[in-house]
C-alpha cells in the first residue's frame, strides 16, 4: 500500500437509486438523469473511473450531497449503449471503496474529491473462523429463502478473500440499501464479518417466522377444503333421504310466508314468479342474495294490515287540544275528516299542507292528528333531498338498490293507512339526478296515489289510505304543480296572549319536567313569563321561548342543588340574573311623532315585521337614492312612490321643481338583512310626502299596502302575521288596504280589542290617518 494510493483524487460521481454497488461486482446499470449521463461521458473521456454512491431516498430526482452516501465504490466503466428510449446502459466493475471528502462546484454533473480506502490484508485465525460461521449462516439463508439459488453457495464457497466473501454474499441478500450500505462502510474486515453475521441472524429469524405462517395457512386451507367435500356429501345424503336444503330450504320458507299474507293478485303471481327464480338460482351465486333482498322487501309491505280509525269525535278533539293551544283550523280540519270518515267508511286520505313559521307546531301537530285517529305515524325529511331515487327508488340491476323513502316509510309504520308527514318539502333541491319534487307528484295525487310505482318494487302500491300531512316555512320554494294537489292550512303564529298560555300550559310544565324538577320546587308567575315573551323573543313560533323557559330552569337546578334551596322562586325582577339583558325593547313606537320616518309591516318566512322607512331631502340635482339592501320588488314600489309624489307635487303643497334641486336618499335600516316583496308602496310614498312638506307623522301608526301610480292601495298577503309584528312592537292604529279588510276576521279578537284597522283605498285616506298637522303635534 503506497502513500499514492490514500491521497485524494477528483472523481465524477453517478448518485445509484435503490442500488448499491460493491468492489469486486460487475453489473449493468440503466443511466438516465441528465446529471448522471453528464458524469459517465466525463469518466469515459478522462481514465474510465467513476464513484458510484447510492442515495438514502429512492424518490429524490436531484439529491443534494447530504441526500448521498459518503462511503461508496470506485468503478471502471466497461461498455456503454444507447438505448431507443434516450438512456444509457453501462457495464461497470467495482474496483475498490472511497470516501467522499468535498464536492466541487460544478453544475452539469457531481464532481467530488475523494479517497480511496483499500482492503487490508487480516490473517488472524478469528478472522477465518468468521468467515466459516458466515458461509454456515448464509448455507441456512439459502435453504429458508426462495429467492437465493443453491448454485450462489457453489461459487461463493471458492471465495477465499473474507473482505470479499462479505461483499459478494451481501450482494446477494434482499435487504435494505440501507444495511448492504452499513456493510460497504465497514473497512475493517473483521467489523464486516460480524456486521454480516448480524444480518444473517435478524434475516434468518424472520424467514423461519414466514414459512411458520405459510404453513399455518396451509393448514386452514385443507381443513376448508375438508369441511366443503363433507358438506357436499352430507348435501347428497340429504338429496337420498328426501330432505330439502339451500334454496330450496329456503324458496320452502317464503312461500309459507307469502300463504300467511292477503297480497294482491298481481304481487301474489311476481311473488311466486320470483321464489320459483330464487329456487333455480344456484347457492354461491351473486344474483340469489338480490332476489332473496327483493322478496324480503315484498313480503315485509303491509299488504293487508290496517288499523282501524277511532272515530270518537269528542275523544280526537281532546287529544289535539291537550297537545296543542289555537290552531283552531288544522284541528277543525282533522275532525270534519273523521266525521265524513264515520259516514262513509271508505274516503281517500288528504293531503294536507301546513304552511308557517318555524316553532309553531308544525310536526308535533302531524304526530297529535296520528295519535287523534289511532294511527301510526311515520315521519321523513325531505330538507335536502335532491336525487329522484330518494322518492321512488332505485332499480334493482344497480349494486346496493334499495326501494324509495316512500316505500320505507310504509314498511316501517306496518300498516297501509298511517299519517305519513313529509316534513320540510319547501326545502328540496333539484339538480343533474333528477327532480324529486316531480317524483312526489305520483306520491301526493289522490287520482293516481292508488298504483304508485316504485323502480324497487316494481308492482303497484296503493297509498290512497294514507293520510299524507306537509309542512314548510313558505309556500314560494314549493313547485306550482305539487302546490295544486295540497290543501293549504295556514299557521300565522301566535299572539302575545297565545304564547303566554302556550307557555304556562306546555312549555313550563314540559321543561320541568325534563330538568328533573318539580312543581313545589320552581314558581314562574304569569306576569315573569309575560316578561320573558315580551323582551328575550320575537319570533311567531314558540321555539325561542321554550329555549329561554329551559334556561330557567337550568339556573333553577343548578340553585336546588348547589345553594341547597327547597324552592325557586323567579319573578319579573328575577329574570335578567337568570337571563342576562333583555334582547328586545317591548314597544318600539317612537317617543314623539317624527318627519319622514314611517313604520312599515312586512312578511318573512319566519313570521311578521316592522320596518322603519327614513326619507331624507338634501339640496343637489334630483338623485333618488336607495339604500338598506332592497330587493328588485322595493325598488320599483320607491320609484313608483316617487313618481306619485312628483305627480300630485302641487295639490300637496310642494314645491313642483323640487326633484330638480333636491337629492331624496330612501334607507330602511338593519342594511344587512335583504328586504323584498310588494308591501311598502304606500309606506315609502308617506315618508317621503312627510319629508317634503315638514308635516309629522302620527307615532301611533304603522301600514301596509302596495301603491299605484295613480295613488290606489293595493291588497297584499300576510296581513295576520303583520298585525302581529305590529302588536309587538306596541303599535295602536294599523292602515291596510280596503280589499284586505275581509282578512281581518283571521285575526284574534283580543288583538283587535286592542288595535284600530283602518282600510283605505287611495292614498289620500292614508295621508289623512299617517301625517298630522305641526298644530296637534303635542
Amino acid at each position: 500500500m503506497g502513500p499514492h494510493k490514500n491521497k485524494a483524487r477528483r472523481f465524477p460521481l453517478l448518485p445509484l437509486r435503490g442500488l448499491l454497488v460493491y468492489p469486486s461486482m460487475v453489473l449493468h446499470l440503466d443511466v438516465g438523469r441528465d446529471k448522471s449521463v453528464k458524469a459517465l461521458e466525463k469518466a469515459m473521456v478522462d481514465d474510465n473511473l467513476i464513484l458510484l454512491c447510492s442515495q438514502s431516498e429512492v424518490n429524490i430526482e436531484e439529491p443534494s450531497p447530504d441526500e448521498i452516501f459518503k462511503i461508496g465504490t470506485i468503478a471502471k466503466v466497461r461498455q456503454m449503449l444507447k438505448l431507443p428510449n434516450g438512456t444509457i446502459r453501462v457495464l461497470v466493475e467495482g474496483l475498490e471503496r472511497a470516501e467522499v471528502i468535498e464536492y466541487m462546484d460544478n453544475e452539469e454533473y457531481y464532481e467530488v474529491q475523494a479517497r480511496e480506502l483499500p482492503e487490508e490484508e487480516n490473517n488472524d485465525p478469528e478472522v477465518h473462523a468468521l468467515m466459516r460461521t458466515v458461509l454456515t449462516e448464509f448455507e441456512h439463508y439459502i435453504n429458508l429463502s426462495k429467492k437465493v439459488t443453491p448454485e450462489t453457495m457453489a461459487a461463493v464457497s471458492d471465495i477465499e478473500e473474507p473482505g470479499r466473501l462479505a461483499d459478494v454474499i451481501t450482494s446477494h441478500l434482499v435487504i435494505k440499501i440501507k444495511d448492504k450500505q452499513h456493510i460497504l462502510e465497514a473497512v475493517d474486515i473483521r467489523m464486516r464479518l460480524e456486521r454480516l453475521l448480524d444480518i444473517l441472524h435478524s434475516e434468518r429469524e424472520v424467514l423461519e417466522l414466514e414459512r411458520k405462517i405459510s404453513q399455518r395457512v396451509k393448514k386452514q386451507m385443507e381443513k376448508t377444503q375438508r369441511e366443503y367435500y363433507l358438506r357436499e356429501q352430507m348435501k347428497a345424503i340429504q338429496k337420498e333421504l328426501g330432505e330439502k336444503e339451500g334454496r330450496a330450504g329456503e324458496a320452502e320458507e317464503l312461500r309459507q310466508q307469502l300463504a300467511e299474507l292477503t297480497v294482491p293478485e298481481k304481487v301474489q303471481e311476481k311473488i311466486e314468479k320470483e321464489i320459483d327464480r330464487l329456487e333455480k338460482t344456484p347457492a354461491n351465486s351473486a344474483e340469489g342474495g338480490i332476489i332473496r333482498n327483493y322478496l324480503d322487501w315484498l313480503l315485509s309491505l303491509p299488504w293487508d294490515k290496517r288499523t282501524t280509525d277511532d272515530l270518537d269525535l269528542h275523544h280526537a278533539e281532546q287529544i289535539l287540544n291537550e297537545d296543542h293551544y289555537g290552531l283552531d283550523k288544522p284541528k277543525e280540519r282533522v275532525l270534519e275528516y273523521l266525521a265524513v270518515q264515520k259516514l262513509v267508511k271508505k274516503l281517500k286520505g288528504p293531503i294536507l299542507c301546513l304552511v308557517g313559521p318555524p316553532g309553531v307546531g308544525k310536526t308535533s301537530l302531524a304526530r297529535s292528528i296520528a295519535k287523534s285517529l289511532g294511527r301510526e305515524f311515520v315521519r321523513i325529511s325531505l330538507g335536502g333531498v335532491r336525487d329522484e331515487a330518494e322518492i321512488r327508488g332505485h332499480r334493482r340491476t344497480y349494486v346496493g338498490a334499495m326501494p324509495g323513502r316512500i316505500i320505507q316509510g310504509m314498511r316501517n309504520a306496518g300498516s297501509m293507512n298511517p299519517v305519513f308527514l313529509l316534513d320540510e318539502i319547501d326545502k328540496m333541491a333539484s339538480d343533474f339526478r333528477g327532480d324529486p319534487s316531480a317524483a312526489l307528484l305520483e306520491v301526493l295525487d289522490p287520482e293516481q296515489n292508488n298504483t304508485f310505482s316504485d323502480h324497487f318494487v316494481e308492482v303497484p302500491f296503493d297509498l290512497s289510505n294514507v293520510m299524507f300531512v306537509t309542512t314548510a316555512n313558505s309556500v314560494q320554494s314549493i313547485p306550482r304543480p305539487l302546490l295544486d294537489r295540497m290543501e293549504m292550512l295556514y299557521i300565522p303564529g301566535y299572539t302575545e296572549l297565545e304564547k303566554l298560555q302556550i307557555g304556562r300550559q306546555y312549555l313550563l310544565p314540559k321543561q320541568t319536567e325534563e330538568h328533573g324538577l318539580t312543581t313545589e320546587q320552581l314558581e314562574v308567575g304569569e306576569d315573569t313569563l309575560l316578561k320573558v315573551v315580551r323582551e328575550y323573543t320575537r319570533e311567531s313560533g314558540v321555539r325561542n321561548l321554550e329555549q329561554q323557559i329551559a334556561a330557567l330552569c337550568r339556573k333553577a337546578a343548578r340553585a336546588i342543588v348547589s345553594d341547597e334551596l327547597e324552592k325557586v322562586i323567579i319573578t319579573p325582577d328575577d329574570i335578567k340574573d337568570y337571563l342576562g339583558v333583555p334582547k328586545f325593547r317591548y314597544g318600539l313606537v317612537e317617543k314623539e311623532n317624527q318627519i319622514g320616518s314611517v313604520t312599515g309591516l312586512a312578511w318573512t318566512e319566519v313570521g311578521g315585521e316592522t320596518l322603519t322607512i327614513e326619507v331624507t331631502v338634501v339640496p343637489g340635482s334630483g338623485k333618488l337614492m336607495l339604500t338598506g339592501k332592497l330587493g328588485d320588488v322595493m325598488k320599483e314600489s320607491a320609484q313608483a312612490a316617487f313618481s306619485y309624489t312628483r305627480s300630485k307635487a302641487g295639490e300637496l303643497d310642494i314645491p313642483t321643481d323640487f326633484y330638480e334641486k333636491n337629492d331624496i336618499h330612501i334607507h330602511i335600516p338593519e342594511g344587512a338583512i335583504p328586504k323584498d316583496g310588494p308591501s311598502a308602496g304606500i309606506t315609502i310614498a308617506t315618508a317621503l310626502i312627510s319629508a317634503l312638506t315638514g308635516r309629522y307623522v302620527s307615532k301611533e301608526v304603522a301600514m301596509t299596502g302596495e301603491i299605484t301610480l295613480r295613488g290606489r292601495v293595493l291588497p297584499i298577503g300576510g296581513l295576520k302575521e303583520k298585525t302581529l309584528a305590529a302588536h309587538r312592537a306596541g303599535y295602536k292604529k294599523i292602515l291596510l288596504p280596503q280589499d284586505n279588510e275581509r282578512d281581518l276576521k283571521d285575526i284574534p279578537d283580543s288583538i283587535k280589542e286592542e288595535l284600530t284597522f283602518v282600510p283605505v283605498a287611495t292614498m289620500d285616506q292614508v295621508l289623512e290617518h299617517a301625517l298630522v298637522h305641526e298644530a296637534t303635534l303635542h
